[in-house]
Protein backbone atom coordinates (compact mmCIF):
# COMPACT_ATOMS: atom_id res chain seq x y z
CA UNK A 1 0.00 0.00 0.00
CA UNK A 2 2.73 2.31 0.90
CA UNK A 3 4.49 1.88 -2.71
CA UNK A 4 1.19 2.59 -4.42
CA UNK A 5 0.63 5.82 -2.47
CA UNK A 6 4.08 6.43 -2.93
CA UNK A 7 3.71 6.05 -6.53
CA UNK A 8 0.94 8.19 -6.92
CA UNK A 9 2.80 11.03 -5.20
CA UNK A 10 6.04 11.05 -7.34
CA UNK A 11 6.74 9.65 -10.89
CA UNK A 12 10.40 8.77 -11.73
CA UNK A 13 12.39 10.12 -14.30
CA UNK A 14 13.88 8.02 -16.80
CA UNK A 15 16.91 7.79 -19.38
CA UNK A 16 14.56 9.74 -21.97
CA UNK A 17 13.53 12.02 -19.68
CA UNK A 18 13.77 16.04 -20.55
CA UNK A 19 13.32 19.63 -18.79
CA UNK A 20 9.23 20.09 -18.27
CA UNK A 21 7.70 23.40 -18.23
CA UNK A 22 7.25 23.60 -14.73
CA UNK A 23 10.53 24.09 -14.21
CA UNK A 24 10.98 26.68 -17.29
CA UNK A 25 8.69 28.36 -14.66
CA UNK A 26 10.59 28.08 -12.18
CA UNK A 27 13.75 29.41 -13.84
CA UNK A 28 11.58 32.52 -14.40
CA UNK A 29 12.50 33.39 -10.66
CA UNK A 30 16.23 33.06 -11.51
CA UNK A 31 15.89 35.96 -14.06
CA UNK A 32 14.44 38.44 -11.52
CA UNK A 33 17.42 37.22 -8.91
CA UNK A 34 19.99 37.54 -11.56
CA UNK A 35 18.67 41.00 -12.31
CA UNK A 36 18.05 42.26 -8.98
CA UNK A 37 21.55 41.05 -7.65
CA UNK A 38 23.01 43.06 -10.82
CA UNK A 39 20.85 46.02 -9.85
CA UNK A 40 21.99 46.03 -6.37
CA UNK A 41 25.91 45.61 -7.34
CA UNK A 42 25.60 48.01 -10.20
CA UNK A 43 24.28 51.02 -7.44
CA UNK A 44 27.65 50.50 -5.65
CA UNK A 45 30.13 48.42 -7.01
CA UNK A 46 33.66 48.09 -5.34
CA UNK A 47 35.73 45.07 -4.06
CA UNK A 48 33.78 44.56 -1.12
CA UNK A 49 30.35 44.69 -2.88
CA UNK A 50 31.64 42.54 -5.61
CA UNK A 51 32.76 39.99 -3.36
CA UNK A 52 29.76 39.41 -1.83
CA UNK A 53 27.36 39.31 -4.84
CA UNK A 54 29.86 36.66 -5.60
CA UNK A 55 28.51 34.83 -2.38
CA UNK A 56 25.01 35.35 -2.85
CA UNK A 57 25.17 34.33 -6.62
CA UNK A 58 26.73 31.20 -5.27
CA UNK A 59 24.37 30.26 -2.41
CA UNK A 60 21.76 31.26 -5.24
CA UNK A 61 23.37 28.94 -7.37
CA UNK A 62 23.28 26.18 -5.31
CA UNK A 63 19.56 26.40 -4.53
CA UNK A 64 19.13 26.09 -8.30
CA UNK A 65 21.86 22.53 -8.44
CA UNK A 66 19.36 21.06 -5.88
CA UNK A 67 16.23 21.48 -8.15
CA UNK A 68 17.98 20.81 -11.09
CA UNK A 69 18.87 17.18 -9.30
CA UNK A 70 16.14 16.92 -7.88
CA UNK A 71 13.77 17.29 -11.06
CA UNK A 72 16.30 14.58 -12.64
CA UNK A 73 15.41 12.00 -10.06
CA UNK A 74 11.36 12.86 -10.74
CA UNK A 75 9.18 14.05 -13.37
CA UNK A 76 8.38 17.81 -11.88
CA UNK A 77 5.16 18.28 -13.28
CA UNK A 78 3.91 15.04 -11.86
CA UNK A 79 2.18 14.07 -8.34
CA UNK A 80 3.64 15.92 -5.62
CA UNK A 81 5.96 17.53 -7.17
CA UNK A 82 4.37 20.62 -8.70
CA UNK A 83 3.48 21.56 -4.90
CA UNK A 84 7.25 21.18 -4.25
CA UNK A 85 8.27 23.39 -7.34
CA UNK A 86 6.34 26.29 -5.89
CA UNK A 87 6.84 26.10 -2.22
CA UNK A 88 10.83 25.99 -3.40
CA UNK A 89 9.60 28.93 -6.02
CA UNK A 90 8.41 31.16 -3.04
CA UNK A 91 11.21 30.76 -1.12
CA UNK A 92 13.92 31.64 -3.55
CA UNK A 93 11.49 34.64 -4.60
CA UNK A 94 12.28 35.82 -0.89
CA UNK A 95 15.50 35.16 -1.19
CA UNK A 96 15.89 37.22 -4.39
CA UNK A 97 13.63 39.99 -2.54
CA UNK A 98 16.34 40.16 0.49
CA UNK A 99 19.38 39.65 -1.53
CA UNK A 100 20.72 43.45 -0.99
CA UNK A 101 20.19 42.68 2.78
CA UNK A 102 21.41 39.20 2.84
CA UNK A 103 24.41 40.70 4.81
CA UNK A 104 23.99 44.19 5.49
CA UNK A 105 20.83 45.01 7.75
CA UNK A 106 18.40 47.58 5.86
CA UNK A 107 16.95 49.89 8.75
CA UNK A 108 13.54 49.13 9.10
CA UNK A 109 11.29 46.25 8.64
CA UNK A 110 12.43 42.97 9.21
CA UNK A 111 15.78 41.93 9.70
CA UNK A 112 17.07 41.03 6.43
CA UNK A 113 19.93 38.48 7.23
CA UNK A 114 17.33 36.48 9.19
CA UNK A 115 14.75 36.43 6.23
CA UNK A 116 17.73 35.53 3.60
CA UNK A 117 18.48 32.57 6.05
CA UNK A 118 14.77 31.38 6.38
CA UNK A 119 14.13 31.90 3.05
CA UNK A 120 17.33 29.51 2.21
CA UNK A 121 16.78 27.26 4.62
CA UNK A 122 12.88 26.37 3.76
CA UNK A 123 14.17 25.83 0.12
CA UNK A 124 16.65 23.23 1.35
CA UNK A 125 14.36 21.93 3.94
CA UNK A 126 11.71 21.12 1.06
CA UNK A 127 13.79 19.90 -1.07
CA UNK A 128 15.51 17.58 1.47
CA UNK A 129 11.72 15.88 2.49
CA UNK A 130 11.04 15.61 -1.81
CA UNK A 131 14.73 13.78 -1.58
CA UNK A 132 13.95 11.77 1.18
CA UNK A 133 10.63 10.94 -0.03
CA UNK A 134 12.15 8.73 -2.90
CA UNK A 135 14.26 6.70 -0.69
CA UNK A 136 13.43 2.89 -0.25
CA UNK A 137 13.41 1.38 3.49
CA UNK A 138 16.48 -0.43 4.97
CA UNK A 139 19.35 1.19 6.43
CA UNK A 140 21.60 1.49 3.27
CA UNK A 141 19.37 3.68 1.19
CA UNK A 142 18.66 6.09 4.43
CA UNK A 143 22.31 6.63 5.25
CA UNK A 144 23.11 7.35 1.21
CA UNK A 145 20.78 10.22 1.22
CA UNK A 146 21.70 11.29 5.01
CA UNK A 147 25.17 11.62 3.37
CA UNK A 148 23.43 13.28 0.64
CA UNK A 149 21.49 16.00 2.65
CA UNK A 150 23.51 16.38 5.77
CA UNK A 151 26.21 18.66 4.58
CA UNK A 152 23.78 20.91 2.75
CA UNK A 153 21.14 21.10 6.02
CA UNK A 154 24.38 22.18 7.96
CA UNK A 155 25.96 24.72 5.45
CA UNK A 156 21.90 26.51 5.51
CA UNK A 157 21.80 26.07 9.56
CA UNK A 158 25.64 27.93 9.29
CA UNK A 159 23.64 30.91 7.56
CA UNK A 160 20.78 30.70 10.01
CA UNK A 161 23.22 31.02 12.66
CA UNK A 162 25.71 33.93 10.59
CA UNK A 163 21.70 35.94 10.53
CA UNK A 164 21.09 35.31 14.51
CA UNK A 165 24.40 35.57 16.39
CA UNK A 166 27.33 38.18 15.59
CA UNK A 167 25.08 41.20 15.64
CA UNK A 168 24.50 40.21 19.51
CA UNK A 169 28.47 39.41 19.98
CA UNK A 170 30.20 42.53 17.70
CA UNK A 171 29.97 45.96 16.44
CA UNK A 172 28.25 46.66 13.26
CA UNK A 173 30.80 46.26 10.78
CA UNK A 174 32.53 43.83 12.11
CA UNK A 175 29.53 41.71 12.47
CA UNK A 176 28.77 41.97 8.59
CA UNK A 177 32.51 40.81 8.12
CA UNK A 178 31.96 37.73 10.67
CA UNK A 179 28.97 36.64 8.78
CA UNK A 180 30.44 36.83 5.54
CA UNK A 181 33.41 34.52 7.16
CA UNK A 182 30.56 31.80 8.11
CA UNK A 183 28.77 32.18 4.85
CA UNK A 184 32.12 31.38 3.58
CA UNK A 185 32.17 28.13 5.56
CA UNK A 186 28.43 27.26 4.98
CA UNK A 187 29.65 27.50 1.03
CA UNK A 188 32.26 25.16 1.23
CA UNK A 189 30.29 22.69 3.12
CA UNK A 190 27.58 22.65 1.28
CA UNK A 191 29.61 22.65 -2.11
CA UNK A 192 31.81 18.94 -0.85
CA UNK A 193 28.03 17.10 -0.94
CA UNK A 194 29.29 16.30 -5.36
CA UNK A 195 32.44 14.90 -3.98
CA UNK A 196 30.22 12.23 -2.27
CA UNK A 197 28.12 11.24 -5.00
CA UNK A 198 30.44 8.70 -6.23
CA UNK A 199 30.42 7.01 -2.59
CA UNK A 200 26.41 6.98 -2.54
CA UNK A 201 26.14 5.22 -5.73
CA UNK A 202 24.00 8.63 -7.45
CA UNK A 203 23.48 8.22 -10.63
CA UNK A 204 22.28 10.68 -13.33
CA UNK A 205 18.88 9.28 -14.66
CA UNK A 206 18.64 11.32 -17.86
CA UNK A 207 21.86 13.57 -19.37
CA UNK A 208 19.66 14.99 -22.06
CA UNK A 209 17.82 16.38 -19.39
CA UNK A 210 20.57 17.52 -16.92
CA UNK A 211 22.56 18.94 -20.26
CA UNK A 212 19.47 20.73 -21.52
CA UNK A 213 18.50 22.27 -17.52
CA UNK A 214 22.12 23.66 -17.52
CA UNK A 215 21.94 25.13 -20.98
CA UNK A 216 18.83 26.72 -20.43
CA UNK A 217 20.04 28.63 -17.17
CA UNK A 218 23.18 30.01 -19.56
CA UNK A 219 20.45 31.04 -21.53
CA UNK A 220 18.71 32.67 -18.45
CA UNK A 221 21.71 34.54 -17.39
CA UNK A 222 22.65 35.65 -21.14
CA UNK A 223 18.81 36.85 -20.89
CA UNK A 224 19.64 38.98 -17.62
CA UNK A 225 22.33 40.41 -19.40
CA UNK A 226 19.93 41.46 -22.77
CA UNK A 227 17.76 43.17 -19.48
CA UNK A 228 20.66 44.69 -18.17
CA UNK A 229 22.15 46.62 -21.37
CA UNK A 230 18.48 47.79 -21.98
CA UNK A 231 18.09 49.11 -19.13
CA UNK A 232 21.11 50.77 -18.92
CA UNK A 233 20.08 52.12 -22.67
CA UNK A 234 17.00 53.78 -21.34
CA UNK A 235 18.41 55.30 -18.49
CA UNK A 236 19.06 58.12 -20.14
CA UNK A 237 17.67 60.68 -16.99
CA UNK A 238 16.48 62.94 -19.45
CA UNK A 239 19.00 62.81 -21.90
CA UNK A 240 18.22 62.78 -25.54
CA UNK A 241 18.81 59.61 -27.16
CA UNK A 242 22.27 59.64 -29.52
CA UNK A 243 24.59 57.72 -32.05
CA UNK A 244 26.92 56.93 -29.14
CA UNK A 245 23.83 55.34 -26.78
CA UNK A 246 22.22 52.96 -29.76
CA UNK A 247 25.92 52.05 -31.21
CA UNK A 248 27.24 50.98 -27.24
CA UNK A 249 23.83 48.97 -27.07
CA UNK A 250 24.47 46.92 -30.93
CA UNK A 251 28.02 46.63 -29.82
CA UNK A 252 26.87 44.96 -26.37
CA UNK A 253 24.31 43.03 -28.45
CA UNK A 254 27.10 41.56 -30.16
CA UNK A 255 28.69 40.81 -27.20
CA UNK A 256 26.19 38.89 -25.42
CA UNK A 257 25.51 36.81 -28.90
CA UNK A 258 28.93 36.05 -29.06
CA UNK A 259 29.09 34.33 -25.82
CA UNK A 260 25.70 32.73 -26.91
CA UNK A 261 27.66 30.96 -29.77
CA UNK A 262 30.68 30.15 -28.29
CA UNK A 263 28.80 27.88 -25.67
CA UNK A 264 25.59 27.21 -27.67
CA UNK A 265 27.18 26.64 -31.01
CA UNK A 266 29.59 24.04 -30.75
CA UNK A 267 30.36 23.39 -27.06
CA UNK A 268 27.24 22.79 -25.47
CA UNK A 269 25.95 19.89 -27.58
CA UNK A 270 29.45 18.27 -27.95
CA UNK A 271 29.92 17.91 -24.03
CA UNK A 272 26.02 16.38 -24.06
CA UNK A 273 27.04 13.67 -26.91
CA UNK A 274 30.37 12.95 -24.91
CA UNK A 275 28.45 12.23 -22.19
CA UNK A 276 25.77 9.91 -23.50
CA UNK A 277 28.74 7.61 -24.36
CA UNK A 278 29.99 8.08 -20.95
CA UNK A 279 29.38 4.75 -18.91
CA UNK A 280 30.22 3.34 -15.06
CA UNK A 281 31.10 5.51 -12.58
CA UNK A 282 32.96 7.74 -14.71
CA UNK A 283 30.19 9.38 -15.79
CA UNK A 284 29.33 10.81 -12.31
CA UNK A 285 32.32 12.99 -12.02
CA UNK A 286 32.67 14.10 -14.93
CA UNK A 287 28.81 15.23 -14.84
CA UNK A 288 29.74 17.28 -11.48
CA UNK A 289 32.89 18.54 -12.95
CA UNK A 290 31.37 19.75 -15.94
CA UNK A 291 28.29 21.68 -14.86
CA UNK A 292 27.94 21.27 -11.12
CA UNK A 293 30.89 23.29 -10.65
CA UNK A 294 32.30 24.59 -13.81
CA UNK A 295 28.95 26.29 -14.83
CA UNK A 296 29.29 28.61 -11.46
CA UNK A 297 31.80 30.66 -13.26
CA UNK A 298 30.24 30.81 -16.40
CA UNK A 299 27.26 31.91 -14.59
CA UNK A 300 29.49 34.57 -12.99
CA UNK A 301 31.27 35.35 -16.11
CA UNK A 302 27.31 36.55 -17.59
CA UNK A 303 26.41 38.26 -14.45
CA UNK A 304 29.84 40.29 -14.40
CA UNK A 305 29.75 41.22 -18.17
CA UNK A 306 25.74 42.74 -17.61
CA UNK A 307 26.76 44.60 -14.65
CA UNK A 308 29.59 45.86 -17.27
CA UNK A 309 27.64 46.25 -20.03
CA UNK A 310 25.18 48.44 -17.80
CA UNK A 311 27.27 50.26 -15.47
CA UNK A 312 29.08 51.28 -19.30
CA UNK A 313 26.62 52.05 -21.00
CA UNK A 314 25.76 54.84 -18.46
CA UNK A 315 29.58 55.97 -18.64
CA UNK A 316 28.64 56.55 -22.85
CA UNK A 317 24.99 58.00 -21.75
CA UNK A 318 26.94 60.70 -19.89
CA UNK A 319 30.12 61.43 -21.26
CA UNK A 320 30.94 59.40 -24.47
CA UNK A 321 34.20 61.26 -25.29
CA UNK A 322 35.80 61.11 -22.36
CA UNK A 323 38.36 58.10 -21.25
CA UNK A 324 37.06 55.34 -19.54
CA UNK A 325 38.59 55.51 -16.36
CA UNK A 326 37.39 59.14 -16.28
CA UNK A 327 33.85 57.87 -16.76
CA UNK A 328 33.61 54.97 -15.58
CA UNK A 329 36.15 54.90 -12.93
CA UNK A 330 36.82 51.95 -10.35
CA UNK A 331 36.00 48.49 -11.19
CA UNK A 332 33.56 49.13 -14.28
CA UNK A 333 35.82 48.06 -17.36
CA UNK A 334 37.96 45.16 -15.39
CA UNK A 335 34.30 43.65 -14.51
CA UNK A 336 33.35 43.80 -17.69
CA UNK A 337 36.31 42.62 -19.71
CA UNK A 338 36.95 40.65 -16.58
CA UNK A 339 33.73 38.73 -17.30
CA UNK A 340 34.99 38.04 -21.04
CA UNK A 341 37.98 36.67 -19.78
CA UNK A 342 36.50 34.28 -17.07
CA UNK A 343 33.99 33.00 -19.84
CA UNK A 344 36.68 32.26 -22.29
CA UNK A 345 38.90 29.97 -19.40
CA UNK A 346 35.95 28.52 -18.04
CA UNK A 347 35.23 27.21 -21.46
CA UNK A 348 38.67 26.08 -21.97
CA UNK A 349 38.47 24.13 -18.77
CA UNK A 350 35.37 22.64 -20.04
CA UNK A 351 36.83 21.77 -22.78
CA UNK A 352 40.03 20.15 -21.11
CA UNK A 353 37.65 18.04 -18.65
CA UNK A 354 35.35 16.65 -21.44
CA UNK A 355 38.01 16.01 -23.80
CA UNK A 356 41.82 16.30 -22.76
CA UNK A 357 42.56 19.24 -24.83
CA UNK A 358 43.75 22.24 -24.45
CA UNK A 359 41.76 25.13 -26.78
CA UNK A 360 45.07 27.27 -27.27
CA UNK A 361 42.87 29.97 -29.50
CA UNK A 362 40.22 30.34 -26.59
CA UNK A 363 43.17 30.45 -24.23
CA UNK A 364 44.73 33.16 -25.68
CA UNK A 365 42.11 35.12 -26.47
CA UNK A 366 41.60 35.10 -22.67
CA UNK A 367 45.27 36.06 -21.74
CA UNK A 368 44.61 39.33 -24.69
CA UNK A 369 42.03 40.71 -23.31
CA UNK A 370 43.30 40.68 -19.99
CA UNK A 371 46.23 42.48 -20.73
CA UNK A 372 44.32 44.81 -23.04
CA UNK A 373 42.16 45.65 -20.11
CA UNK A 374 44.49 48.63 -18.84
CA UNK A 375 45.15 50.24 -22.15
CA UNK A 376 41.03 50.11 -22.12
CA UNK A 377 40.84 52.12 -19.33
CA UNK A 378 42.92 55.10 -21.62
CA UNK A 379 40.62 54.66 -24.16
CA UNK A 380 37.05 56.26 -24.68
CA UNK A 381 34.77 54.43 -22.98
CA UNK A 382 33.37 53.53 -26.40
CA UNK A 383 36.02 52.68 -27.76
CA UNK A 384 36.89 50.39 -25.18
CA UNK A 385 33.57 48.44 -25.92
CA UNK A 386 34.39 48.18 -29.37
CA UNK A 387 37.92 46.76 -28.61
CA UNK A 388 36.26 43.90 -26.70
CA UNK A 389 33.64 43.38 -29.59
CA UNK A 390 36.26 43.46 -32.24
CA UNK A 391 38.23 40.52 -29.89
CA UNK A 392 35.99 38.51 -29.28
CA UNK A 393 34.27 38.39 -32.80
CA UNK A 394 37.80 37.65 -34.64
CA UNK A 395 37.95 34.67 -32.11
CA UNK A 396 34.59 33.03 -33.39
CA UNK A 397 35.68 34.00 -37.16
CA UNK A 398 38.72 31.67 -35.81
CA UNK A 399 36.75 29.35 -34.16
CA UNK A 400 34.64 28.68 -37.44
CA UNK A 401 37.84 28.00 -39.35
CA UNK A 402 39.80 26.12 -37.02
CA UNK A 403 37.01 23.74 -35.48
CA UNK A 404 35.11 23.28 -38.97
CA UNK A 405 35.15 19.55 -39.37
CA UNK A 406 34.29 19.09 -35.46
CA UNK A 407 31.37 21.47 -35.46
CA UNK A 408 29.94 20.17 -38.98
CA UNK A 409 30.59 16.62 -36.94
CA UNK A 410 28.97 17.39 -33.75
CA UNK A 411 26.13 19.52 -35.41
CA UNK A 412 25.34 17.09 -38.04
CA UNK A 413 24.88 14.20 -35.01
CA UNK A 414 22.80 16.56 -32.91
CA UNK A 415 20.19 17.50 -36.20
CA UNK A 416 19.90 13.41 -37.07
CA UNK A 417 18.84 12.71 -33.12
CA UNK A 418 16.31 15.47 -33.22
CA UNK A 419 14.75 13.91 -36.50
CA UNK A 420 15.09 10.62 -35.24
CA UNK A 421 13.40 12.05 -32.17
CA UNK A 422 10.57 13.66 -33.76
CA UNK A 423 10.10 10.72 -36.29
CA UNK A 424 9.31 8.69 -33.46
CA UNK A 425 7.02 11.34 -31.84
CA UNK A 426 4.95 11.53 -34.89
CA UNK A 427 4.85 7.80 -35.17
CA UNK A 428 3.46 7.23 -31.84
CA UNK A 429 1.17 10.12 -32.39
CA UNK A 430 0.11 8.61 -35.38
CA UNK A 431 -0.59 5.20 -33.29
CA UNK A 432 -2.35 7.27 -30.42
CA UNK A 433 -4.72 9.98 -32.27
Amino acid sequence: MATQARSRLITWGGPGTRVTRLELFYDLVFVFAFINLTTLTSANLDVRALGESLAVLALLWWCWTGFAALGNILRADQGVMPLVGFLVMAAVFVLALTTDAAIHDEPGGLYGPFVFACAHLTIWVVQGAALWATIGTGPTPRRRSLLLTAPTIVGALIILLAATVPQHLFAEDVADDVRLGLWLVALVVEYSVPLLLTRIGWRVRSVGHWAERHALIVLVALGESVIALGIGSTSRAGRNITLSVITAAVLGIVVIATLWWLYFDLLALAVEQTLHGVRGPERIPLTRDLYTYLHLPLIMAIIFVALGLKRLLTGVITSPARAARESLGGLDLLVLYGGVVVFLLTLVAIELRTFRRLDRLSLGTGGLLAGAAPLAYRLPALTALALLTGVIGVLVLARLRTKRDMRSRVRETAQREQAALEEEANQWRRRRF
